[in-house]
């Protein structure tokens, strides 16, 4: 068994986070949530931190809930599941969607149930050319979950969306990117390499501005224009007032890359 469920590594302004339980695709368990919450509550928190690049150990992205704590042979009742939910994957998508900072997913393998949904959570999504996506719920009589009837319709629309979540059937890395479920596939032995140059990329940007951005376009779904354009002018007046306006503007007049900060 692996001891340390999650690798956490920051260098360079990055934090990326490796679920290590590769002997069982890193299904999640509770001591795998514990430890992901650490560490985005550190991504929270600490300032060094500008991007969080998350990842899978082993041949595999994430196989969603381990089945394994699950067993009906074991049961006396029913288990509650939506304790789960709300214990665990409910705050872990809210953590991720509410981040102020980018937050990059390479899917490394299959990315199933809410391992798959966890990722579409995150703001920029990479996968390997083998790997996949399934809505596994319908094979097991459970519904989408870790906000996958929310993000799905956003992202797919309602015919899409409801074909893979009814039949469960996979979806690989390229057809994802051309749906638009993802940003981009790339083959397996770049993955790592594109992801990172991703995560370094975004880490050395205006961190105030990327955080205000990526809120922005979150919530525009949820708002009319009017409302829109009110929530841009006062984003705009939070990141005009950061330094690495100031900074990005300089560069701009002296001819020069902007070195930025994140203030």
């Amino acid at each position: 068994m692996t001891e340390t469920p999650l690798l956490v590594e920051c260098a360079d302004g990055v934090l990326t986070l490796t679920l290590n339980r590769p002997d069982k695709l890193n299904a999640f368990n509770a001591d795998l949530h514990r430890a992901l919450a650490e560490a985005l509550g550190r991504a929270e928190d600490d300032a060094t931190v500008r991007a969080v690049l998350l990842t899978g150990a082993g041949r595999g992205f994430c196989a969603g809930q381990d089945l394994g704590d699950r067993d009906p042979r074991t049961w006396d009742a029913p288990p509650d599941l939506s304790v789960t939910l709300e214990t665990y994957y409910n705050p872990l998508v809210r953590r991720l969607r509410a981040l102020p900072k980018p937050v990059v997913c390479a899917v490394n393998g299959v990315a199933a149930g809410a391992g798959a949904n966890v990722a579409f959570a995150c703001d920029i999504v990479l996968a390997a050319r083998s790997a996949r996506f399934i809505e596994a719920f319908a094979r097991i009589g459970l519904v989408p979950d870790a906000g996958g009837t929310w993000l799905l319709p956003r992202i797919l629309g309602e015919a899409r969306a409801k074909a893979l979540a009814l039949t469960g059937e996979p979806v690989s890395a390229d057809d994802a990117a051309s749906w638009g479920l993802i940003w981009r596939a790339v083959d397996d032995e770049a993955l790592m390499d594109e992801a990172r140059a991703l995560a370094l990329r975004l880490a050395a940007g205006p961190t105030r501005g990327l955080g205000l951005t990526k809120h922005l376009i979150q919530d525009a779904a949820s708002r009319d224009i009017d409302a829109q354009l009110d929530a841009e002018r006062d984003a705009q007046r939070a990141a005009g007032h950061s330094s690495d306006y100031a900074e990005g503007v300089t560069a701009f007049l002296e001819k020069r890359a902007p070195r930025f900060t994140g203030s």
